[in-house]
């Protein structure tokens, strides 16, 4: 690792890090492989040693089927990965900049700075404070917020927080968590597997049917204790394949926080809003409803953080802040107090559109208007007029005369 001197620095060794962990995945899937061919040939080998030596023999055809099993895991992913993710949060997409023109806006002009395509963005009604990145390509790249981060922080810090979700994208995270999501999925599947075959009886069967052999062979080399054995060390490699896979998992989820930190900073030139914005998420990051592996993605998450040591999948709010005063430079106000909690998450109401007056739009106002009116027609000369319009303003002209206005919303 580079000796972490400075923000630069330590994103480059957070991102060595998730390289490092990502290349331990194919290895544990080999175990997983190696654990399920032993099962296989726990009944016919005569002794340990051959049971070993035969289940080591089928690796070349278990591990291609393990993989096409990710690929078709993967391939799903990819195909729905964002329907998923509304559907298990109740977001809402934003298709019309005026539906969220605050968060519409910030989005806009970190994108325009670092030359990157608008993502989709999205809601979710919730006073819980909270967000994620999303999408697996540059195309399908998304940002969801929850209704109570945008009214809870104020626009340097909203940007702070765009900006981490930006850097998620940018990095590509989003196709490395589904990556190593995929690889726990198909090491779990496996896993469940096994133990739901114990669960019904397949374990007695096993016994059963393997004392029938010993007492037909009469007192062979292998007898009941082989069998069993074989048994106990796939199910010993099993536990720990997945065991192992969980902590990966975890740790990567980690490292890409701190990564993304580093790069909300490096994006904004403003670390205090980022210190300022984990204070404020960390008083209501909670959605319990949301499962386990949907909350990994999420800016910050109270009860991920608190698992012990390397079974955590997010670092606590305290470490991050931390990391960004020593390298970043920014100030850390302290923990803010708490907010008194609610008996029940409850969705707040959605505002109603408020329709603009023609008289009374401010040109950015007729800017969102002038992208709506393009994106329901495909015209350009929409977005013509208006760079018209607003080039006429700087020269302290009027804007009429350059161009005319673009329709109001309905």
């Amino acid at each position: 690792m580079l000796p972490a001197t400075g923000l630069r620095t330590h994103a480059w060794n957070t991102a060595i890090r998730s390289v490092l962990l990502l290349a331990g995945f194919p290895l544990l899937l080999a175990m997983m492989g190696y654990a399920l061919a032993l099962l296989i040939v726990a009944g016919e080998a005569r002794t340990i040693e051959e049971g070993l030596r035969a289940a080591a023999g089928l690796l070349p055809t278990i591990i291609p089927l393990a993989l096409l099993v990710a690929a078709i895991w993967f391939a799903i992913a990819w195909g729905a990965h964002n329907r998923i993710l509304d559907f298990v949060t109740g977001a809402k997409r934003v298709a019309d900049p005026r539906d969220a023109p605050r968060l519409w806006k910030l989005a806009e002009a970190l994108c325009i700075s670092r030359g990157m395509a608008l993502p989709r963005l999205a809601v979710i009604e919730t006073p819980a404070r909270n967000a994620f990145a999303s999408g697996l390509t540059a195309r399908t790249a998304g940002v969801t917020v929850t209704r109570g981060l945008m009214d809870a922080l104020d626009d340097r810090e909203l940007s702070a927080v765009i900006a981490h979700e930006l850097s998620h994208i940018r990095n590509g995270d989003a196709r490395l968590g589904v990556i190593a999501a995929v690889f726990v999925g198909v090491i779990t599947l496996v896993t469940d597997g096994v133990w739901q075959a114990m669960r019904f009886g397949s374990w007695r069967g096993i016994r059963m049917g393997h004392r029938r052999t010993s007492s037909s062979r009469g007192g062979g080399r292998g007898g009941g204790g082989v069998m069993l054995a074989l048994i106990a060390i796939a199910i010993l490699i099993a536990v720990l394949a997945h065991m192992l896979a969980l902590v990966l998992r975890m740790a990567l989820s980690r490292n890409r926080e701190y990564l993304a930190d580093a790069g909300a900073v490096d994006m904004t030139q403003d670390a205090d809003a980022m210190i300022t914005a984990l204070r404020k998420v960390e008083q209501r990051p909670d959605m319990p409803r949301i499962p386990q592996q949907v909350r990994a993605l999420f800016l910050h998450d109270a009860a991920l953080s608190r698992g012990f040591g390397w079974f955590a999948t997010h670092p606590l709010v305290d470490a991050r802040i931390a990391a960004l005063v020593r390298y970043a430079g920014g100030h850390d106000p302290g923990r803010l107090p708490a907010l008194p909690e609610d008996a029940e998450e409850t969705a707040a109401p959605e505002q109603p559109r408020q329709p603009q007056l023609e008289a009374s739009r401010t040109p950015f106002q007729e800017r969102l208007d002038a992208i709506a009116a393009f994106q329901r027609t495909k015209d350009r000369r929409f977005m013509d007029d208006i760079a018209k319009r607003e080039a006429a303003r700087r020269e302290g002209g009027d804007p009429d005369q350059a161009a005319p206005p673009p329709p109001a919303a309905g």
